[in-house]
């Protein structure tokens, strides 16, 4: 759950408005987290929407990051720009749900979701990161962390890029989470 910068409300993780007072919700691009105007308060990242548009003073501006909402190159025509994918990661028993944000670090310490893993003493403190590569699609990328990540209940090397297929499951310790991309 989240709290809606605006009313102060709890709010469902995955919302892109508020659904007690419809405010535009606004996602810091580097820590993740929730807020109002241009910069994060916390990090000094970008504010964004899911939809890529930037907070301007609490006005939305139509700009596209590479790599985090769209791609591809419009070459002048935006109809040739591609959505990318939404990667959500699930573990409803211990109550994760992680939106994928491309080049987000996995970890107990670092990282945006640091919340579902700081009790997670297995976890390394940057344990793995989620990329999106547009020819490939989301992939994960152990980061020689301590007790490894798995795909599928097979070990993978770290830093190397491991696409991410819906319904595959990926293993962070002893964390699992199930891919869901769409």
């Amino acid at each position: 759950m989240i709290i809606c910068p605006t009313c102060k409300e709890e709010i469902d993780d995955d919302s892109h408005y508020c659904d007690q007072c419809g405010q535009k919700l606004y996602f810091c691009n580097q820590c993740g987290r929730v807020g109002v105007g241009r910069r994060c308060t916390h990090c000094g990242g970008l504010m964004m929407s899911p939809d890529g548009s930037v907070s301007q003073r609490g006005q939305s501006v139509g700009m596209s990051m590479p790599g985090y909402v769209s791609y591809g190159s419009t070459n002048g025509d935006p109809s040739s720009m591609r959505a990318m994918p939404v990667l959500a990661l699930i573990n409803d028993s211990l109550n994760i749900r992680i939106n994928g944000m491309n080049g987000a670090i996995i970890g107990r310490r670092k990282g945006p979701y640091t919340q579902f893993f700081e009790n997670q003493s297995y976890v390394s403190g940057v344990h793995a990161q989620l990329k999106f590569n547009p020819g490939v699609g989301w992939c994960v990328v152990d980061k020689h962390s301590s007790n490894g990540t798995m795909l599928n209940q097979r070990p993978i090397q770290p830093d190397v890029d491991m696409t991410l297929n819906s319904g595959d499951i990926l293993t962070i310790a002893n964390v699992n989470l199930q891919v869901i991309i769409s």
